[in-house]
């Protein structure tokens, strides 16, 4: 029997995969949450061998609790679920160390067996979703500068982002000029809107 842990903030999508995951015989779930903080705490206690996520949740992103999963409970694999086939998502979902990426709107068989063959200890990646990644440009932000755009993009200005990085906000507006340079957008909100598309920002 494969141990489930099913992390989705959508209340009635969460009930709807709780529900087609329970029809598999050798699959159960054995802990659901909505939020991207409860997912550690929730696999600690009841020790799920898959934990499927989606990549936008509240509290802690997906791929975030995803990377912390694999710290605190590395017998867990994962496996994540998005409704944007982003490509920069992709990589960073790679960089997080999980066993599989789907798209939501994957048939219903396709999931039950990617839990399945994430168990087994094989890695699962949407075909369409990796032929995008493959032909897709690096990210041209440094990790500093991704940094940047992320807090930008969630609407602190210099003065925040300068505190909570603890930087001069000379040295953020700085990073900011860069930013619109590299990814040749017309000013700070169309550098977010490009970097949210490739998947370079949750």
């Amino acid at each position: 029997m494969v141990r489930i842990l099913l992390a989705e903030d959508v209340h009635m999508v969460r009930g709807a995969l709780v529900a087609l995951l329970e029809l598999e015989h050798d699959l159960q779930v054995v802990a659901s949450v909505d939020r991207g903080d409860l997912i550690v705490p929730s696999a600690l206690e009841t020790r799920p061998d898959v934990a499927v996520i989606d990549i936008d949740l509240p509290g802690t992103d997906g791929l975030t609790a995803a990377a912390d999963l694999h710290q605190k409970v590395p017998e867990c694999r994962t496996l994540m679920l998005t409704s944007l086939g982003r490509p920069g998502t992709l990589r960073r979902a790679m960089a997080a160390r999980v066993s599989g990426f789907l798209l939501k709107d994957s048939p219903p068989s396709r999931l039950a067996q990617a839990v399945r063959s994430v168990a087994a200890g094989r890695r699962v990646i949407d075909p369409e979703l990796a032929l995008t990644a493959w032909e897709a440009p690096d990210n041209p932000l440094s990790p500093r500068e991704t940094q940047v755009l992320r807090l930008a993009a969630r609407g602190a200005d210099a003065a925040e982002i300068a505190d909570q990085l603890y930087l001069t906000q000379g040295t953020v507006r700085n990073y900011l000029t860069a930013i619109v340079d590299k990814l040749k957008a017309r000013n700070r909100i169309d550098a977010i809107r490009i970097a949210e598309e490739a998947g370079w920002i949750p």
